[in-house]
């Protein structure tokens, strides 16, 4: 499990990203990038990572089911996951 502060540091720099994504595209599409470098840090997209949903683990991340692989074995075993079942042949 990630720490609870990491998640929410996440959650914080996603709110700042979608706060600014207009001005930032506007700034860009001018070529104004002095005034993007006065826009927060964390309002960039690049400074995102895509984390767990259920655990918070950044490495080893599904982008379609949202969750570290662990967790989707996990889940995919349990049968949680539907239309997703252990190959065998």
């Amino acid at each position: 499990m990630a720490k609870e502060s990491m998640k929410a540091r996440e959650v914080k720099r996603a709110k700042l990203v979608k706060k600014y994504a207009a001005k930032r595209a506007a700034l860009k599409a001018e070529g104004n990038y002095v005034a993007m470098s006065q826009l927060p840090r964390n309002s960039s997209s690049i400074r995102l990572r895509n984390r767990c949903k259920l655990t918070g683990r950044p490495r080893g991340y599904m982008r379609q089911f949202g969750v570290s692989r662990i967790t989707f074995r996990e889940m995919a075993s349990k049968g949680l996951i539907p239309g997703v079942r252990k190959a065998s042949w």
